[in-house]
This record gives C-alpha cells, structure tokens and sequence, in this order.
C-alpha cells in the first residue's frame, strides 16, 4: 500500500500544478508574425536567393499587426528562426571563449575556423562562426502616430555580460571580408555592452528558437494596430529557413508554455490511475503479507 500511497501522493501535487500552469500559460497574449516570404518583392518570389544577396534592392518592409487582446508591459520582442540548427558541432565549436573575456588574448583565435583571420592576416574579434552569423534583422514600431520605443537593455543574462564578456575587449576586424554573415558591431563598444551579440551567441539546443530582441514599455489594448518597419536582411532563404517576428507578454511562469502544464497533468493522471488500479487489484486479489507460497523455490513446476 506504500506504493499506492506514493503514487496517489504524487498526483494530488501534479495535477494541481498542471492546472495552474496551464492557465497561466493562457494568459499570455502572443502575436506571431511571419515576414521572411511577404517581404520579398512580387517579382522575385521564385528567386529569394537573389534578392537577398543583391544590395541594389531595398530590404525595407512595412508590417501591420493586430493586437487581439489586451497587452499588459512589458511587452518582449522576440525573433524566432526556424530550420536554423545552432547546435551543430561544427558550428557550436567555431569560437573562442578566452578571447571574448579576456582583453590579454583578444588576439586568440584558436578553434574560430573558418573565420578567424582577415584576408591580410589580421585577427577578428569576435572570431569564428557564431559571431560571425549574428542576426541582422532590425524593427521599429508605431501605433497610430506614437513611436514604440524598444528597449535594448539587459537582454542578455547578466552571468554573460559580467563574466564571459570583457569589458575592455573591442571588436576588431568583423564583417570585413568579402563574404558578410550578419549584422555589423560598434568597434568603439566593448563586448559585455554587445548585447545583441551576447543574446546570439548563446546558443540553442533546437532548430527553432526564439531570441530576445528587445521590450516595449507601454500597454496596448484590444484591436489596435501596430505598424511595423523592418530590415529583412537575414538571409534564411539559402537554407529553408523562417523568419517569424513575435510580441509576447509574461506571467509568473515566464512566457507562453503549454508544454509545461500538459506533462504535469498528465503524469499526475497517470499516478492517480495507478493507484486506483493498484488499489482494486489489493481489494480483489490480495496478497498475504509474508506468505512463503510466493516464494520461487516453493511453487510447484507445471506438469507436476
């Protein structure tokens, strides 16, 4: 019966939480917008590679959202890439940790490959691929005649800007070889204030993430509408990728998460069944408490 208590134990907790977890999610009020497809001109549709690699075309693209429900702030801005897989080995590894915190070996590059050095010779700073790939998409937002201002601050985590970032290390030499990968950095900001890159380069563990670019600092109501003006300059179309921008809210549990509250519900379910199959099966069968019949040794063979 201790396991039947164990098991009846842990559903009374689970499920609760699973409840509870759940209606928080349903509280945040989310709005997914995906602009990689509708920012290409009509007339290159079916060659988007082209038009993202041509910097004679104008990458500017106007977006109208609609708030559904009311937004309480903040509100987080997030860009959210899908078919992007960061965890790859060979790309997780192409940077160099000791060159970002420390200013003696900015000059460092081990491990950076393939972008470690300038056609002349020169060290980047920040090397390697993950840097190198920052994300370069930019946006701003109005209602009506009101600008949105979007707040850059503390995007980051603060173990990263105060311990894997040095604040006397410089970039140097970054996207200045023929081939750009994404967004360009301030040479006169030090790394810990990079916060874009700091975000980045955190990297994720699936193929679609979603990564903080900013917060809006004001409430939005029901039915009003957002304009949005974006530079669609990633380049997620030589690999299939998506490009989806997102405002979300946030309650106590943090952002939108169905996930979280499904497994409790039904692992606690799961324990409550149990103990009540457990518990009929001792009502209907049960078993004498230090009865030696059940021991190996003394049941009969079949046949005998």
């Amino acid at each position: 019966m201790q396991v039947v208590s164990v098991f009846f134990l842990v559903g009374v907790v689970f499920v609760p939480v699973g409840v509870v977890s759940l209606l928080a999610a349903q509280d945040v009020v989310e709005i997914i917008d995906r602009y990689d497809h509708a920012c290409v001109p009509p007339n290159m549709t079916d060659n988007k590679l082209a038009y993202i690699k041509n910097d004679t075309i104008s990458k500017e693209c106007t977006r109208i959202l609609t708030v559904t429900k009311e937004m309480k702030q903040p509100i987080y801005v997030y860009y959210q890439l899908d078919n992007f897989y960061q965890n790859h080995r060979r790309y997780v590894k192409s940077r160099n940790d000791a060159q970002l915190r420390d200013y003696k070996k900015s000059n460092t590059t081990t491990s950076c490959d393939p972008e470690r050095f300038t056609a002349d010779g020169k060290p980047i700073v920040p090397c390697g691929l993950i840097a190198w790939s920052l994300f370069n998409d930019t946006y701003s937002f109005t209602r009506g005649k009101e600008n949105l201002t979007v707040n850059k601050k503390d995007i980051s985590w603060k173990s990263d800007r105060e311990h894997k970032f040095a604040k006397n290390v410089y970039p140097s030499n970054f996207q200045n070889g023929a081939l750009i990968g994404g967004k360009k950095l301030n040479s006169s900001i030090p790394l810990s204030e990079q916060e874009d890159l700091i975000v980045w380069m955190r990297t994720a563990a699936l193929p679609t993430f979603r990564k903080l670019y900013g917060r809006i600092y004001v409430d939005l109501k029901a039915n009003d509408t957002i304009t949005v003006r974006l530079s669609n300059n990633y380049n997620t179309y030589s690999f299939g990728g998506k490009k989806k921008l997102v405002l979300s809210t946030a309650t106590w549990l943090g952002g939108k998460n169905d996930f979280l509250g499904f497994a409790y519900l039904i692992v606690g379910g799961l324990c409550i069944f149990l103990a009540f199959a457990f518990t009929l099966l001792y009502l209907i069968k049960p078993r004498k408490l230090g009865d030696h019949n059940y021991l190996s040794w003394n049941r009969h063979p079949a046949g005998r």
